[in-house]
């Protein structure tokens, strides 16, 4: 994340208090994955605040490289298939379903590729201008294709959702990323995670909608049973 140490810890506190809130609403197993997203994304912060602290400490090196590898683990292998997985475990309609289930295809073999490279190539992360860039060595033939398909794997699945909402959590991570393009491509990584945790919110909400979604279907069905 931008900024500091500080800001990055405060955002990992912040998140774990909605991703508490979110796992009060869970009414069956099947919402547990979307429901911990602020969860993984207050770890995320959590981390990159230990690497804020580590960068500047010579002596820190080794933790340096270990909590780059964990930050980089979350941000691009377990985000390109935790996203759609956790939003196909929600999906009712069988049309919808089968569509889930491409995008999750999708992620998978983002996720696979991601690890393959992160494990192949050099990286490194460093600080520059008030944020932490992280430098990888990636295979240049693969990085926009890469870039596009993880983009389908994390940002399409809520538009093909039955849940009223869901769409909130699509537009608002696609203008995130959107916005991190334009004003912070060198950040990319770092800058598009934090945009993206802050709209942990929107889990929370959904699923607040989901509960309420349930309660009138049982009323309904109620109703119609007296009738």
């Amino acid at each position: 994340m931008c900024f500091s140490a500080t800001a990055s810890f405060s955002a990992g506190i912040v998140l774990a208090v909605i991703g508490v809130a979110s796992i009060k609403k869970i009414q069956h197993r099947s919402q547990t994955m979307f429901a911990l997203i602020p969860f993984i994304f207050a770890i995320q912060q959590f981390s990159e605040g230990l690497l804020w602290l580590s960068i500047p400490n010579e002596k820190w090196s080794c933790l340096q490289t270990s909590i780059t590898y964990f930050y980089l683990i979350i941000a691009q292998i377990i985000w390109a298939v935790w996203v759609p997985v956790a939003i196909l475990l929600l999906e009712k309609e069988q049309t919808r379903k089968q569509m889930q289930r491409i995008l999750v295809a999708i992620g998978m073999f983002v996720s696979m590729y991601l690890t393959y490279c992160l494990f192949h190539f050099s990286i490194r992360s460093e600080i520059d201008c008030y944020h932490i860039a992280y430098i990888q060595t990636y295979p240049e033939d693969f990085r926009v294709m890469g870039g596009l398909l993880y983009i389908i794997a994390t940002i399409l699945p809520p538009f093909f959702s039955h849940i009223r909402r869901m769409w909130w959590l699509g537009v608002m991570v696609l203008i995130s990323y959107i916005v991190t393009t334009v004003f912070y491509e060198s950040y990319l990584v770092s800058v598009w995670c934090f945009f993206a945790s802050v709209i942990s919110l929107s889990v929370y909400l959904i699923l607040s909608e989901i509960k309420i979604s349930h309660r009138e279907e049982i009323y309904l069905k109620r109703a119609v049973g007296r009738n």
